[in-house]
This record gives C-alpha cells, sequence and structure tokens, in this order.
C-alpha cells in the first residue's frame, strides 16, 4: 500500500496520462488502497487542474482528457529516456519537421532529469547510428539545447565560430531564433561586435555559453526568421526561380514542401502550383520534390527540368526497362 500521498497522486496521475480508461477497482489495486481512497486523490488531481472523466456503470472508470492548458506531465524513467533519445536524434541532425519547439522540449526535459537517466540517454544514443537524408552534418545536441534555451530566456550567448573560408572568431549575439531547412540547424541573431543581424550555421559553432546577460528582444527586419534566413542564404550564392505543379491539394503538398518555400496556390481540380526562388543545387532538388510523393511536373528553370528528365532516364535504366 503506498501511504505517501503525494508518491500515491503521482503514482495515480502516471497510469491516467496512458490513454485508457482505467477502472476504479483497477486503480485501487494498482496503488494498494481502497475505491473510496481513490476517489479522493481523483478529486485532488481535478482540484490540481487535471481534466480527469469519470464514466459510471459497472464498466465505468476514469481517464484523463485534453484540456486547455496542459498541467504538468508525468512520466517513468523508460518513457522519459524514449523521448529524449528520440528528440536528440532528431534534433542533432536537423531532421525536417523538428523545429526549435522540439529542441527547446528536449533543453526542458534534459534540464530536469537524474544524472542516472541523463547517462542512459548519452549512452544510448552513442550506441546508435540514425540513417539521416541529405547532407547535413551532425551537431552535438548539448549545442542546441544551450541556444535554444537563451532563445527562450533572451539570454546573451558566446561561442567560437569557423566561417565557410575556414577563418576563426569569437562571437557575442543575442540568438533570435534557431532554423531548420531539413539539411542544417541556423541560428539567427545579434551580433554585438557588428552591430547588424547575422545568420550562424550551427555545426560551423563550437563552445557555446550562455552569458547570463538578459536583454530586450530587437524586431528583426524581415520579421520572420524563416524569411530572414531564405534572404540571407540567397545573397551569398546564386538562385533560380522554381515553378512546380502538383498534382495534389494544397494542404497536402504544403505539408510535405519545407515552409520556406513558401505556401502553393490552388488551381483547381486537385492541383497547385508552387513558386520559389531557391539555392539549392539543382539535382539535390530533384530528389527533394521526388521525395513529396505525389505526381508533379516542373515548369522551370530549364536547367531543373533537364536534370528531372536526365535522373528519370537513369532510373528508368536501373529497372532493366527500355526507356
Amino acid at each position: 500500500m503506498t501511504t505517501d500521498t503525494p508518491a500515491r497522486l503521482l503514482t495515480l496521475l502516471s497510469l491516467l496520462q496512458t490513454p485508457r480508461e482505467w477502472p476504479g477497482g483497477e486503480l485501487a489495486d494498482r496503488l494498494g488502497v481502497s475505491r473510496r481512497t481513490v476517489r479522493r486523490d481523483i478529486d485532488r488531481l481535478r482540484e490540481l487542474g487535471y481534466p480527469v472523466e469519470a464514466s459510471k456503470g459497472s464498466d465505468g472508470g476514469y481517464r484523463l482528457v485534453a484540456g486547455k492548458a496542459m498541467p504538468p506531465l508525468v512520466l517513468d524513467d523508460e518513457e522519459a529516456v524514449a523521448i529524449a533519445v528520440g528528440l536528440r536524434a532528431g534534433a542533432g541532425h536537423a531532421v525536417e519537421g523538428v523545429d526549435e519547439a522540439s529542441v527547446r522540449a528536449l533543453a526542458k526535459l534534459e534540464q530536469v532529469l537524474p544524472s542516472r537517466l541523463r547517462h542512459r540517454v548519452s549512452t544510448l544514443q552513442a550506441a546508435t547510428t540514425p540513417l539521416t537524408s541529405g547532407d547535413g552534418a551532425s551537431i552535438p545536441t548539448e549545442t542546441l539545447t544551450v541556444m535554444a534555451s537563451t532563445v527562450a530566456g533572451h539570454e546573451r550567448l558566446r561561442f567560437a565560430y569557423r566561417a565557410k573560408d575556414g577563418a576563426e572568431s569569437r562571437r557575442v549575439v543575442e540568438p533570435y531564433r534557431l532554423v531548420s531547412t531539413g539539411q542544417r540547424w541556423y541560428l539567427i541573431a545579434y551580433d554585438l561586435d557588428r552591430g547588424d543581424w547575422r545568420t550562424f550555421r550551427v555545426d560551423r559553432v563550437d563552445a557555446p555559453f550562455a552569458t547570463g546577460a538578459r536583454f530586450a528582444p530587437r524586431e528583426l527586419p524581415t520579421g520572420s526568421a524563416a524569411e530572414y534566413l531564405r534572404q540571407s542564404m540567397y545573397r551569398r550564392q546564386e538562385t533560380y526561380e522554381l515553378v512546380v505543379t502538383f498534382e495534389a491539394e494544397v494542404s497536402e503538398v504544403a505539408a510535405r514542401v519545407p515552409a520556406w518555400m513558401g505556401v502553393p496556390e490552388p488551381l483547381g481540380e486537385g492541383r497547385c502550383r508552387l513558386r520559389a526562388r531557391v539555392g539549392d543545387a539543382v539535382d539535390w532538388m530533384v530528389v527533394r520534390l521526388a521525395m513529396t510523393g505525389v505526381e508533379f511536373r516542373v515548369e522551370q528553370p530549364p536547367e531543373l527540368v533537364e536534370a528531372v528528365r536526365k535522373l528519370a532516364g537513369r532510373l528508368v535504366r536501373a529497372s532493366g526497362e527500355v526507356a
């Protein structure tokens, strides 16, 4: 029997966070208490803001439902380790769809993990190799979590940086946002020494350190970190106008292409067109479009049209069919 009421409430909450309905008798058996005690504990959870529903009848029971606000989440050891490992794997390789919010979640989780669980997470990650697409460099998750914490806390960040030409420097910045392109992570920040906004490739950052100095966030010139990154990338490389027609609804295509490419325009009858200025290599863009998993036709630029034809020919020949 669990006589420690706080410990019993945490155990009860952990059980209720499993997506199922728990009969009162089963909860009582699990906790080693009477059904009356279970009812009192349920009332205590409700007073704390947990939306626990009860159904009547012989098959009735208790379940936790979605509320307007999310009270603290209770995880057991295995669940905490699983979530941390998953977030680390995604964040460290800039997997598309794993954005700054996921990195902030990882930072919060690792902050409260006991040392024994942090050790388990590090050991498990070191023993596994994720299969990722693209040529994005692997990044220590500690680098991302430090950056995410300074972004969320409006705290100045100091780090060593290696430029494209190999030149090394020390930077002190006011971090604004982390942005993932699906291949790499970038930090958008205001560089105090240079007195201007800068974009930093996170895989070129070393020894990031949160200084503890707070700052009032500045207004980004473009208003959007993704848009600022897009413009920054275009200034540094040759770009081209991409025009592609998809045989799918706007919502489906928008969910399958990076947000920085923009939103497709509807054409009716289950078709849409995407116009975007991109700087990715033509061969990579062909692969990226094929990864959407929907039918498409490239209209512009001519170089991309030709690249699609060449790749299609190679794939047909690889299948043993006559082109």
